[in-house]
């Protein structure tokens, strides 16, 4: 796959709107799923290319580097040579300065083939340097997208199970009818009753005994004053 092609889905993946694929999901977190291993998957890819796109980048520059210090050599040949000849030339020495001149020309011809070489390059590696900023910025963007994307997906998950408990009690209490006679709750509600009526009505037996008590009671007490009164009649 070419850069360009790896570039192009990069950051068509880097803009999508996550938010709008799930809501025309069926499936949101199947959706998520699919997604998280298509952009793990590019981000694989697209770290290659990253790393392919530096590592020929590099040798370019190196290239580059390479003719511009030989132009500068050359250059510095050339004039050691010129300077060479114009020595030549002022001691009456014509065919040896003719030779240092030529020397000096041949210098030059590689100077010149050593900086053309150097500026044919320096729009490739231009371009290339624009192609990694943007495969960078379009990586960093997908592992962003990618951090959004789990983050999305464990919260889906966790509101899922928390419906999932929320629906499960919910069925658990609507199957309890308090209003229901035959419900468990309301078979301990009436012998709970019945118990409370027992005990209301051991107290009542109780108070009753108690009264009954009391009243024997006073009538000894009545019956020992009339015999008193009796008794003082007579005397």
């Amino acid at each position: 796959m070419s850069k360009q092609t790896i570039l192009g889905r990069v950051t068509q993946l880097a803009k999508a709107n996550i938010n709008a694929l799930l809501d025309s999901a069926e499936d949101p977190q199947k959706m998520l799923d699919q997604l998280i291993r298509d952009y793990s998957s590019n981000i694989s890819e697209a770290e290659e290319a990253v790393a392919a796109t530096i590592g020929n980048l590099r040798l370019m520059e190196q290239d580059h580097q390479e003719d511009v210090g030989a132009a500068k050599e050359w250059g510095g040949k050339a004039l050691a040579a010129s300077r060479k000849a114009d020595e030549l030339r002022a001691g009456g020495q014509a065919a040896e300065a003719d030779r240092f001149d030529n020397l000096a020309k041949v210098a030059l011809g590689r100077q010149l083939q050593s900086e053309k070489e150097a500026r044919t390059a320096e729009p490739t590696i231009a371009s290339q340097t624009e192609v990694v900023d943007k495969l960078r910025t379009g990586l960093d963007q997908m592992k962003a997208k990618l951090g959004e994307l789990r983050a999305k997906r464990d919260e889906l998950v966790a509101r899922a199970k928390s419906a999932q408990a929320q629906n499960t009690m919910m069925d658990a209490v609507k199957g309890i009818d308090v209003l229901d006679p035959t419900s468990e709750l309301s078979r301990f509600e009436d012998k709970v009753r019945r118990e409370e009526a027992k005990a209301m009505g051991k107290q009542e037996l109780a108070a009753s005994s108690l009264d009954a008590q009391f009243e024997q009671l006073d009538a000894l007490g009545d019956s020992a004053e009339i015999e008193a009164r009796l008794a003082a009649l007579k005397s």
